[in-house]
């Protein structure tokens, strides 16, 4: 059934809400210092209150990793994990949560152990899913940024995404839309590789894989600040965390509207989503819906 289109959708888009990550920076240690999150506790609720209170409900929220400051087998990581989970039990239960593995939750090296972990705790770390007639992908981006302790698993997901592309270029979906943690690059698809975005061979061969397969735009996060670019009409979108920030962003969310034509998007600080909601114009175009 939602592989039929029927007008119409948004969705919700947040990023690194990364429980630890504001102490640590702040204290300038970044591998010991996570042992408190209250603030992002705070930031996180105000993000999942601002959404439960859209109207009409986004059709999910997806959140593109670092879920937890924590790397895995660190000491504060479970405790973490927990109050994250506690915090989005409350997002409205007709509002399906998508979540996307990050560095922080598989490591920066992951293994087999760090990903079964993750997926225990999480679930899958890449699979796919049909919402009215768009097909969205999710990947473990992690597999491209280090695979050397799991070259299997690697070749597993690449084998498995080829098998998805053919699968969506025969069901004629309106859009493919892929969630990733790292982005492809941050501005140009030709910039230097350094530690937010892909190395840029393995880029290359990704940006040529989806733009042969028509995929309309790629979401991550990873940054901690709003960034992206196209590729022959595939657009790289990074958006900035809901914890902390490392540039001039506000902690914020993405909307994303899906229509007929194209996917557009805005990202609204956490204050403006809780006060005012959703646009008309946006409200407009949803309220064409059959």
């Amino acid at each position: 059934d939602e592989c039929q289109w029927k007008g119409p959708f948004y969705f919700i888009q947040g990023a690194d809400p990364q429980f630890g990550l504001m102490k640590a920076w702040t204290h300038g240690d970044t591998n010991n210092g996570d042992d408190e999150w209250g603030e992002e506790i705070k930031l996180a609720e105000q993000a999942v209150q601002a959404i439960n209170k859209l109207n009409p409900k986004p059709k999910f929220f997806v959140l593109c990793g670092d879920l937890v400051h924590g790397m895995p087998g660190t000491r504060w990581r479970k405790n973490q994990e927990q109050d994250l989970k506690t915090v989005l039990e409350n997002t409205d239960q007709d509002i399906p949560l998508v979540f996307v593995s990050g560095n922080h939750d598989v490591g920066n090296t992951p293994t087999r152990e760090t990903i079964d972990d993750y997926c225990k705790n999480w679930g899958d770390d890449y699979f796919s899913f049909w919402v009215g007639g768009v097909f969205f992908l999710v990947l473990n981006s992690q597999l491209y940024f280090d695979s050397s302790k799991c070259p299997e698993l690697k070749q597993a997901q690449d084998v498995w995404l080829d098998e998805q592309l053919a699968l969506a270029g025969k069901q004629k979906c309106k859009h493919i839309i892929v969630f990733q943690h790292i982005p492809l690059f941050l501005k140009k698809p030709d910039e230097d590789h350094d530690y937010f975005n892909l190395d840029k061979s393995v880029r290359q061969e990704i940006m040529e894989k989806f733009h042969k397969a028509g995929i309309k735009a790629v979401f991550s996060g990873h940054y901690h600040r709003n960034a992206g670019g196209s590729y022959k009409g595939l657009e790289m979108v990074v958006s900035s965390a809901i914890g902390c920030q490392l540039g001039e962003d506000t902690h914020g969310l993405r909307v994303v509207l899906v229509t007929e034509e194209k996917v557009v998007h805005k990202y609204y600080s956490l204050n403006d989503l809780s006060s005012q909601g959703l646009e008309k114009e946006l409200l407009n175009v949803l309220a064409q819906q059959k």
